[in-house]
């Protein structure tokens, strides 16, 4: 049956006058008989009994009045929860991003939101670029946040939409008592470390720090592999290597045995929001986006506010 017809049919019995229902739904007389007629003759059955003042409900009607009831009732149910969602208040976002940025753009982010849309329900997934990006083409998280290095081809699909939303500058890190230490605002070319341990990490922070040593004329010895930034900083600290980490990373997590130094001639990595294509359009996923973009903005204002030290 038509829902439409239903919930005028329903306008009718609470009426008990097709006039009535005409009034209430501002709709002409002979629109509403129509459309009745038509409902009638879908049910096989009359409806009503026509009378002089009003209608009366036959017993099939008094039967389906009780569905149109429900039917009624849910719809109103539905249009109320989209409703909450058009407006934000309601939904949920999953939201993938890599370490370093879990610890501080996202959290930062996800305040913002709460303030913005205190009901929406958002929920992160610690993932590594390329394990965020699986999980956005599985349909498992709405939003990744990844990153590229300078020279990388930024990671996605056709199908998805990639938005460069800043940038995150590699820091050289060096024990507090290393000779290269100070000055911590001046930038330190890879070249004046040619003979140091090196940490690395992940496999493709690994695979940047050899090209940008090799760029410098150089192949690092590299000593230790861990994507634990942590760990990295108190090898660093107590004199066991040195290290290329991401200025996030530094933010997240700093050791007080660490001297940081802008690294000459290597270009930050950028920050990337990846998302299939019209979601965007999905109310909750624009808000997260939206408080994504904006804590980024502001780091990277702050950032080039102030030198690292």
């Amino acid at each position: 049956m038509d829902v439409q017809r239903l919930l005028i049919f329903r306008e009718i019995a609470r009426a008990r006058s097709i006039g009535g229902a005409a009034r209430s739904l501002g709709w002409t007389q002979p629109a509403v008989s129509q459309h009745l007629r038509h409902l009638e003759r879908q049910a096989g059955t009359p409806l009503v009994l026509r009378r002089p003042r009003g209608v009366q409900l036959t017993e099939a009607g008094q039967a389906l009045l009780r569905h149109a009831d429900a039917i009624a009732a849910r719809v109103q149910a539905a249009t109320e929860e989209l409703e909450a969602l058009v407006q934000l208040r309601a939904g949920t976002v999953r939201l993938a991003a890599f370490p370093s940025a879990g610890a501080t753009v996202v959290p930062a982010a996800m305040s913002l939101l709460a303030g913005r849309h205190p009901h929406l329900d958002v929920r992160l997934r610690e993932a590594e670029p390329p394990q965020a990006l699986d999980l956005l083409a599985a349909g498992d998280v709405d939003v990744a946040l990844t990153f590229a290095h300078a020279g990388e081809t930024p990671a996605g699909t056709e199908e998805m939409v990639r938005v460069p939303i800043g940038q995150d500058p590699l820091r050289l890190v060096l024990p507090r008592s290393h000779p290269c230490a100070e000055p911590a605002d001046v930038p330190l070319h890879l070249g004046e470390l040619a003979q140091e341990k090196w940490a690395g990490g992940c496999e493709r922070c690994t695979a940047h720090l050899r090209q940008a040593c090799e760029a410098a004329g150089f192949a690092p010895d590299i000593r230790h592999g861990t994507d634990d930034y942590v760990l990295t900083q108190a090898l660093i600290a107590r004199g066991l290597a040195v290290g290329l980490l991401p200025q996030l990373a530094l933010d997240a997590a700093r050791d007080p045995g660490v001297a940081v130094r802008p690294a000459a001639g290597v270009r930050p990595r950028v920050l990337y929001l990846l998302h299939h294509r019209e979601a965007d359009q999905i109310p909750a996923v624009r808000g997260a986006l939206g408080a994504l973009t904006d804590i980024a903005a502001r780091a990277c204002r702050a950032e080039h506010a102030a030198p690292p030290g």
